[in-house]
């Protein structure tokens, strides 16, 4: 990859050439709406620059941003980069105890608080002495607010420039396996991902003024960070829309009419599952082998989706079933699956439109190289590569290799053509009774196919056979009461667990399914705030459980 202007050189040309040009839609309550062009934008983000120097923000210092994603989140951090800053964005659902902890150990400088559903159970874990400053949509507080400071304060002027060095962010890590780690990007690594990201959307949709995109998954994570906001920056054609709530995400959908739509596996199942709580499955196939009367029903169901406007969809994050990949594209929908982390800027790899297949996770993108280890790890180097692990030199030694490949801790091979499956996490392997390894992510992408599935993992360390326990679908749970219900699901998730075994090893097969009592979400700690599994946790609560499930005659039954 040729070298190539930093993200902010992009920003000011876009300042300067589209500076009329709305940038982003922020809802703001009762269907209203406010549209930032390119030079309100900029406006407001070089008054907040000029505020916190004028604070005594030093050169390099943190900067920590608690929000939702929202319109003035990305105005914060380009305030932020303005005022020779680093940005350290927080997930907006995370707990006190990790709130305090990444305050604590980037030594934030400023807070900025922004849009929050649990704000009164974070709040006594910000430090009394940090200085804070409230978003318009944040909740009560008493901070300095944002509209009055910049309201008052002179913007900077003229074009500051960063070093490529310079420290951009630290991005902390969701926490699946514990405390998060901060991951440090420079401005350099940074926008050479970036623009790599904009070189693949241009090639897959076209270089269009009219690109729309919803923003919803939290700009914290990576793969929103990289793929919607740097992207959105750095291309300058995107116009980005806000989602305002949970319960307003349909109608959020129907006001972008995206043209590029991206998500996690899980929301796709979800929608899925929303499709078939109306038609069953069944039905919905029939309907879609009728030349004339499946058309009607693809744009039907994608418009009722908020998606008939989508050129291109993509899925990261998480592995994704092959089978719900295809079922998108039954309805006409050009569903890519994507493989990255936040250790390249969520630059690694994408499928494209000419090489693409289910069950893989894309070729490598412009000058990324990939390789598998002797023992099957995935190996990385890209040009998104982080500077290292903050504060943790011990951690960069063991993450890459001798020649600077990064250790993803991915199980996969590699195609002739260069498309990557992913067969397995490594530290996710375990050992049944027997000494064989089982692999869980492959057999858990077997069963989350399944339409009464929402998620499910597969354990059984140490045990005779490994077993699953699942999750229901959202529109089944309210019904389990019901002896009727119960039974239908018993018999249609024994059926379930005959064909998946019949498809495994023997060392594979489940010895049960087991039903989960309560849903995992990120509330009640099982889920990532990226909403991945986290997998200790869940085996830790059923812990006293699993020697009594051996014991059972049943193949299914209820936690």
């Amino acid at each position: 990859m040729t070298k190539t202007a930093l993200i902010l050189d992009h920003i000011y040309s876009h300042e300067k050439n589209r500076a009329d040009v709305v940038y982003m839609t922020q809802p703001v309550g009762n269907g209203k709406v406010i549209d930032y062009t390119w030079q309100e934008t900029l406006r407001q983000a070089r008054a907040m620059a000029a505020h916190l120097q004028s604070s005594g923000l030093t050169p390099g210092a943190r900067v920590a941003i608690l929000s939702k994603n929202c319109a003035h989140f990305i105005m914060a951090e380009l305030a932020i980069w303005l005022a020779g800053g680093t940005t350290v964005a927080i997930f907006p659902t995370e707990t006190g105890e990790t709130i305090r902890y990444v305050l604590d150990h980037s030594e934030a400088s400023f807070l900025f608080v922004g849009k929050l559903d649990t704000w009164p159970l974070q709040a006594p874990s910000v430090p009394a002495t940090l200085p804070c400053i409230a978003f318009p949509l944040a909740p009560h507080n008493d901070f300095a607010k944002w509209d009055e400071i910049v309201s008052k304060t002179a913007p900077l002027k003229g074009e500051v420039h960063r070093a490529g060095a310079d420290l951009a962010m630290i991005m902390y890590t969701s926490g699946s396996t514990g405390q998060p780690k901060g991951v440090m990007h420079s401005f350099e690594r940074m926008s050479a991902a970036t623009d790599g990201i904009v070189k693949n959307l241009i090639e897959t949709m076209g270089d269009r003024d009219d690109n729309r995109i919803l923003s919803y998954l939290p700009l914290a994570h990576v793969f929103e960070r990289a793929w919607v906001g740097s992207a959105s920056l750095c291309h300058g054609k995107t116009h980005v829309y806000f989602a305002e709530s949970l319960d307003s995400f349909i109608q959020d959908l129907n006001r972008a009419k995206p043209t590029m739509f991206i998500s996690v596996p899980r929301l796709w199942q979800k929608f899925q599952q929303g499709v078939f709580s109306k038609m069953p499955p069944a039905k919905l196939n029939f309907l879609l082998s009728i030349p004339l009367v499946g058309g009607l029903v693809r744009k039907k169901i994608l418009k009722g989706l908020g998606l008939d406007q989508v050129l291109v969809a993509g899925s990261g994050s998480a592995p994704i079933p092959a089978e719900l990949i295809t079922w998108y594209r039954k309805l006409g929908l050009n569903l890519l699956e994507g493989y990255a982390m936040t250790e390249d800027f969520a630059y690694s790899h994408n499928s494209t439109k000419d090489i693409n297949a289910p069950g893989c996770v894309g070729v490598p993108l412009d000058g990324v190289q990939a390789r598998i280890s002797s023992e099957g790890e995935i190996l990385i180097k890209s040009p998104g590569q982080m500077v290292g692990y903050y504060k943790r030199p011990d951690l960069d030694a063991e993450a890459f290799t001798s020649d600077g490949f990064f250790k993803t801790g991915d199980q996969g091979s590699q195609r002739a053509d260069g498309l990557l499956k992913i067969t397995g996490r490594v530290k996710e392997l375990f050992k049944t009774s027997k000494g064989k390894y089982v692999a869980p992510a492959p057999i858990e992408n077997r069963l989350n196919v399944h339409p009464m599935i929402e998620m499910s993992i597969v354990s059984g360390v140490a045990q005779p056979a490994a077993y699953a326990m699942v999750v229901l679908a959202e529109d089944l749970r309210p019904k389990i009461q019901d002896p009727e219900v119960r039974a239908h699901i018993e018999a249609e998730l024994t059926s379930l667990l005959v064909r998946v075994n019949a498809e495994l090893a023997d060392y594979e097969k489940l010895r049960m399914l087991v039903i989960a009592s309560d849903a995992w979400s990120i509330e009640n700690g099982y889920l990532t705030p990226t909403m991945k599994i986290k997998r200790s946790r869940i085996e830790a609560a059923v812990d006293g459980q699993v020697e009594s499930w051996y014991q059972q005659s049943g193949v299914v039954f209820w936690a």
